[in-house]
């Protein structure tokens, strides 16, 4: 089907209680992965691309593979650039057929990230692409911060209602205390969900949580065990993310539990078959390890069977 907006995808799942989950590709097996979970899972989806990604792949491939590929699909899929932060990159993303764009000035001042973001909501206005934002420092909370420090990470309520009205953005990634990467936090999880339920009941728009990987540990050991130097890597709950759905959040980013998936698959069968040289027969595998991953999150959500 043809590629639809955040904004369709997210309201109704703001509205509903669930969230759509919003996976980075950097490739074709990751994006065939994601469509071949959406199509099992009758699940929406959202595909994200970042500036990385587009340099990597090239920006008309990218496009032209997630137009083709929607077109196969019966679940309803979006677009999204992910974290835009160059404006000629934003603007062609605008005008070149992504549906949905994420302006990131959370790392300005306030006003510069108003300043900034209106813009980008009128350019992508007059096109029809929805917006999301960022506003607040994405980073994890530890056991020992003090209140002050706390606060100073996580996004203002007061300030994100000022920061909506001021701006017009369909959606807002707020922080809560996640972070992003394999290496969320030090010790025990810390986040911040009563934020959360400030910030919807101030804004009323939907809320985007990114860095939400959960890091599964055994993917991790798996790694491990075909020679991957991780360390140890620690994600968020399945529990927190439960939560921060249930007060308002309806997109979840991830891309570190695939990017795990991936990984620990190649690894598995470069040792296990060492004469092996087809790399249909070595990504094949990884792309299926990637697609389970996509479709336990999709379950995670509630997202699965929304399609309709």
């Amino acid at each position: 089907m043809e590629l639809v907006t955040n904004r369709e995808l997210m309201q109704k799942a703001f509205r509903e209680g669930y969230a759509v989950g919003a996976f980075n590709i950097n490739n074709m097996e990751f994006l065939q992965a994601v469509a071949g979970a959406a199509g099992e899972e009758k699940s929406p989806a959202i595909i994200a691309v970042s500036e990385g990604a587009i340099k990597y792949a090239g920006f008309d491939v990218l496009v032209g593979m997630v137009r083709t590929i929607a077109s196969m699909t019966s679940a309803p899929m979006s677009l999204h650039l992910d974290h835009g932060k160059d404006p000629a990159v934003i603007r062609q993303c605008i005008e070149g057929g992504f549906t949905s764009v994420m302006i990131d000035a959370s790392d300005k001042a306030f006003a510069e990230n108003v300043r900034v973001t209106k813009s980008v909501v009128q350019a992508a206005g007059a096109r029809g692409v929805s917006v999301e934002a960022e506003l607040g420092r994405l980073a994890g909370i530890e056991d020992a911060v003090s209140v002050a420090e706390r606060d100073a990470l996580l996004t203002d309520p007061a300030q994100a209602a000022d920061f909506v009205r001021q701006t017009g953005v369909d959606s807002l990634a707020v922080s809560i205390g996640t972070s992003h990467g394999a290496y969320k936090f030090k010790g025990e999880s810390v986040l911040a969900i009563d934020r959360v339920r400030e910030i919807r009941d101030m804004i009323g728009i939907p809320l985007v949580l990114h860095g939400a990987s959960g890091v599964s540990q055994a993917t991790v050991s798996k790694a491990a065990q075909y020679g991957a130097v991780l360390g140890k890597p620690a994600g968020v709950p399945d529990d927190s993310i439960r939560e921060a759905i249930r007060f308002g959040v309806a997109k979840v980013n991830i891309d570190t539990d695939m990017r795990l998936a991936f990984m620990a698959s190649v690894r598995e069968t470069l040792v296990t078959k060492a004469s092996e040289f087809d790399p249909r027969k070595i990504l094949g595998p990884a792309r299926d390890a990637i697609r389970d991953v996509v479709k336990g999150k999709m379950r995670l959500f509630g997202s699965s069977g929304r399609a309709a």
